[in-house]
């Protein structure tokens, strides 16, 4: 780890330590680190619109209790990393998403998935670490699955986690779990907006499994520690500007886990197991209730997966 970074406690998990990490590409990453550097690092890649701190503590200290050092940071354009200001035409989302579905090109994004990928390389090269185990969930899978394919120098084995790889004619997305992804809150109050999450988190999440005051509690957090409509909207445009990704899962050669839950309604199942027919050799976990979430009553099980992968 380079001696130049400066490392302040964690003011959320007091098993993790936080460091703002500046890259070759002009941004800085804002980043926590938790556990013995000098046990195998899991590098954790969250998702579209989601802070870091969507990756639950009691999920990071079973990794760290489990023999690893555990990394979760904020992709670009959310949470305390760099925001990307453009100043370009206004692109017409749904018409992106009905060529998306077709698996048509669209352009016109500040940046796509592959940027971000890059984002991740340059960041694993700064934290001076050779190569890293990457559990990537939903957006944060596939940006995982670009990372293993174009610098597979850098990945030792990686896990997917209610993914898609976006090829041609899968099935939507739910409409009722996407426009709660993207539709705007119809307050824009503090509260307003706590609110809107905590919609968002039962409308996505595992239904029957959502603590309704700790949902708050997080959602609360979240608004508090950053709030960035903006971002959410460009990283969504950079999925529609990436495409599909199933020419670059034929180039996986890590060994690769599959996790995705049955009562997915943003990414359903048939997406994941896309994914995982499409890497050779991977290997494919459903799991029965979970939702597009890390609920507390499923992160043992998902521990468990990811750990006997990583392990093997």
């Amino acid at each position: 780890m380079s001696a130049a970074l400066q490392f302040q406690p964690s003011p959320y998990a007091d098993f993790m330590r936080e460091c703002k990490v500046d890259l070759p590409n002009q941004l800085s990453l804002h980043v926590e680190i938790g556990g013995n550097p000098q046990h195998p690092t899991i590098l954790l890649i969250m998702g579209l619109g989601a802070q870091m701190l969507f990756w639950p503590d009691a999920f990071c200290k079973q990794l760290i209790d489990a023999g690893y050092q555990v990394i979760r940071f904020d992709n670009r354009d959310i949470g305390l990393s760099s925001k990307i200001r453009q100043k370009g035409k206004r692109l017409n989302t749904f018409k992106l998403m009905g060529r998306f579905s077709l698996g048509l090109k669209n352009n016109g994004a500040p940046y796509n998935l592959y940027d971000m990928a890059e984002d991740v390389s340059l960041l694993i090269d700064a934290l001076q670490l050779k190569h890293v185990n990457v559990i990537g969930a939903s957006m944060g899978g596939m940006i995982a699955q670009i990372l293993a394919a174009k610098y597979p120098e850098k990945v030792q084995k990686l896990g997917l986690l209610f993914t898609s790889n976006n090829q041609p004619l899968l099935p939507p997305p739910f409409p009722k779990q996407l426009m709660s992804l993207i539709a705007r809150p119809e307050q824009r109050d503090a509260e307003g907006i706590i609110r809107h999450s905590v919609k968002v988190f039962n409308t996505v999440g595992s239904a029957g499994f959502i603590n309704q005051i700790e949902a708050a509690a997080t959602a609360r957090k979240l608004y508090h520690r950053s709030y960035y409509p903006a971002g959410i909207l460009q990283q969504f445009l950079a999925i529609l500007c990436t495409g599909s990704l199933l020419p670059l899962d034929k180039h996986i050669q890590q060994p690769t886990i599959v996790v995705h839950g049955r009562k997915d309604r943003l990414l359903p199942p048939s997406h994941g197991r896309a994914v995982a027919k499409a890497i050779k050799n991977a290997q494919f976990e459903l799991i029965d209730g979970m939702g597009h979430d890390l609920a507390p009553y499923f992160i043992p099980t998902l521990v468990q997966h990811f750990v006997q992968h990583f392990n093997h």
